[in-house]
């Protein structure tokens, strides 16, 4: 009856405007709602750090990282402090940033300086301790009156440990390959240890799945590595296992009992005997400038080295200077005002430019093969031309590889810079009676270097470091027939590194390391002397 009544006198059924108060009411609910949303995004952003942050505090505190694990610790609370503050507005800005940049920049450059000081490397990987438990645990043999232990196998974060009941006693205990058995409180049942708090108990089925990986459990006995460790081949018993290597502490020596010779510490990360012969694993220890002095007096170091060095100057000039040529020849030849269909050119011409270079570098390595590759089964009508197993051929293939993959960045850096050219120079000395060539060598190429040539240095710079071409055209082949590292005449030094670090049966981490902080001293000189020259550029703008 009421909506008759309201249909009849012609009042209408909408809401009343709001009043003035109600305005700044909804105003004020506004404005607080955009900050309350950016303050539950910061808590649970935050609260996602703080969570990465306590699982590696963890982590790191099961391998005893103290150092790492304050520096977490400093930067998680630091980072809260941040981003909770009301104040220090730059530096919530500042903080992600500087932090990436200290992990993945400065971290990385101060560990590989600190690693070229050191031994680093195959058979010097890690401490001295655990060089010492290698070494005991290699040559284990079991105990003939060894009593039998009940055992049981089981795992916390990927890591296996031996769950042992003392056949004596009947007290439980819990070790793991670098940790020696230590008392524990254990659920027994019928006298045996069979599950212990924060570990998982394998089944039987899942110790035959790992069988391997249980057959390499030596738990020590003790914190003496000469008391032995408890092995178990099927997870149920395990029995004591002695070394035949006897570790003095006190006078640092370790004593083969099978052949009675005694290896020493001979400071050098590793226990040597008499005749020189070394106990490995060894251990890292600091060398001092040993990598850089073996460098350059070691024959079968120094002769690659410096092939590797002139090889990696030569391919880099000729590199920036064959692009940059073709590219500045490209360049004018395109600004010319009666060239006709330009786009439809310059679209082909940066073409090589568009696809990865990896990918343009294995294209090219299948057409360059001797035997079935494009250029001489098509090209060159059955031809056995051996582009990337003939030394000099090799080099030059890389070059004419790199030629096609680097024009087309000159051709448009040059193609700007060609165009930043005021038009009133070339018709000023048009009419001062300058022929074409006078104009481009005494105008346009000092302005076109005025603005290249910090790109010309970058780009010497990258073909120094072009590990990407070598690695995938002819991977640094053919080799060197008469030294020791796995390197050839086509390495450059960032892949002569590569080989030293990586391939090989010896892999020498320190030694790389010196390499790379040699290559950063190069670059870095070679930079700073052409940005200060290219200051002489200046004064012809």
């Amino acid at each position: 009856m009421t909506d008759t009544l309201q249909a009849s006198t012609g009042e209408s059924t909408e809401s009343p405007p709001p009043t003035p108060r109600q305005r700044s009411a909804a105003r004020m609910a506004d404005a607080a709602a955009g900050p309350l949303r950016w303050l539950v995004l910061k808590i649970a952003l935050l609260a996602i750090v703080d969570a990465v942050a306590v699982y590696a505090v963890f982590v790191l505190f099961l391998h005893s990282e103290w150092l790492v694990l304050a520096g977490v610790v400093a930067v998680t609370i630091l980072v809260n402090w941040i981003y909770f503050s009301r104040r220090h507005i730059p530096a919530k800005y500042l903080t992600p940033g500087i932090i990436l940049l200290v992990v993945f920049q400065i971290f990385t450059l101060v560990y590989t300086g600190y690693i070229g000081f050191t031994n680093y490397g195959t058979g010097h990987n890690g401490s001295k301790d655990q060089a010492i438990a290698s070494l005991m645990r290699s040559s284990l043999v079991r105990v003939e009156d060894s009593p039998t232990y009940d055992v049981a196998v089981v795992e916390r974060f990927g890591e296996l440990g031996l769950l042992v009941t003392d056949p004596t006693d009947g007290e439980a205990s819990l070790g793991t390959n670098t940790q020696p058995l230590q008392p524990i409180d254990a659920t027994m049942e019928d006298g045996k240890a069979v599950a212990v708090d924060d570990w998982t108990t394998l089944a039987f089925s899942d110790v035959l799945a790992r069988s391997s990986d249980v057959e390499q459990l030596a738990v020590p006995a003790s914190d003496d590595p000469n008391d032995g460790a408890i092995r178990t081949q099927d997870g149920q018993k395990g029995y004591l296992y002695t070394s035949t290597l006897v570790y003095d502490e006190a006078a640092g020596t370790m004593t083969d009992t099978a052949t009675g010779v005694v290896y020493t510490d001979d400071g050098e990360g590793a226990f040597t005997s008499p005749e020189g012969e070394q106990l490995l694993p060894g251990w890292q220890v600091f060398v001092g400038f040993d990598n850089f002095v073996r460098a350059v007096t070691d024959a079968s170091i120094r002769g690659p080295l410096l092939a590797v060095t002139a090889w990696t100057f030569v391919f880099a000039a000729i590199s920036v200077a064959s692009t940059f040529f073709l590219g500045l020849l490209l360049a004018l030849v395109f600004q010319h005002k009666r060239m006709r269909f330009k786009n439809g050119y310059r679209i082909l011409l940066i073409l090589p430019y568009a696809f990865p270079a990896f990918l343009s570098a294995l294209i090219w390595a299948g057409m360059m093969n001797e035997s079935f590759g494009f250029i001489n089964q098509v090209l060159l009508g059955g031809a056995s031309v051996p582009w990337l197993t003939d030394p000099w051929l090799a080099k030059a293939s890389v070059l004419i590889v790199n030629l096609w993959l680097g024009f087309p960045y000159m051709f448009l850096v040059c193609m700007g810079a060609l165009q930043g050219i005021p038009e009133e120079v070339n018709e000023a000395a048009v009419v001062d009676g300058a022929n074409p060539w006078q104009i481009f060598r005494r105008i346009k190429l000092p302005l076109l270097l005025v603005t290249v040539t910090p790109l010309l240095i970058a780009s010497f710079a990258f073909n120094f470091n072009n590990f990407n071409l070598i690695y995938m055209l002819t991977g640094g082949g053919p080799r060197f027939t008469d030294v020791s590292l796995p390197v050839g005449h086509t390495d450059i030094l960032i892949s002569m590194v590569y080989k030293v670090a990586f391939t090989g049966q010896n892999r020498d981490y320190g030694l790389a390391s010196a390499f790379t902080i040699l290559i950063f001293i190069v670059v870095a000189a070679i930079s700073i002397i052409s940005f200060r020259k290219t200051k002489a550029l200046e004064e012809l703008n």
